[in-house]
């Protein structure tokens, strides 16, 4: 199961990709083998915004946590 403090290393990673098009990222919950985040600024209402968190932000995660199964917008 991923921790709190490994989920954030991966996002401090992507964060500079979000941040070229406007936009960041924020944990809100890591839970068991759930993790959800917050799309903030140009990413919160991008139309690819979901192609953004599930081909690039959980293909991290789940490099980072094989076990891991579900990233959920919050």
């Amino acid at each position: 199961m991923p921790t709190r403090t490994a989920v954030e290393g991966v996002l401090t990673r992507v964060r500079p990709y979000l941040a070229a098009d406007g936009g960041d990222i924020q944990l809100v919950d890591v839970a068991g083998d759930e993790v959800r985040v917050r799309l903030l600024g140009a990413c919160a209402d991008c139309p690819t915004s979901h192609m953004t968190l599930h081909v690039g932000i959980e293909r991290a995660l789940r490099r980072l946590a094989p076990g891991l199964r579900l990233v959920q917008v919050a």
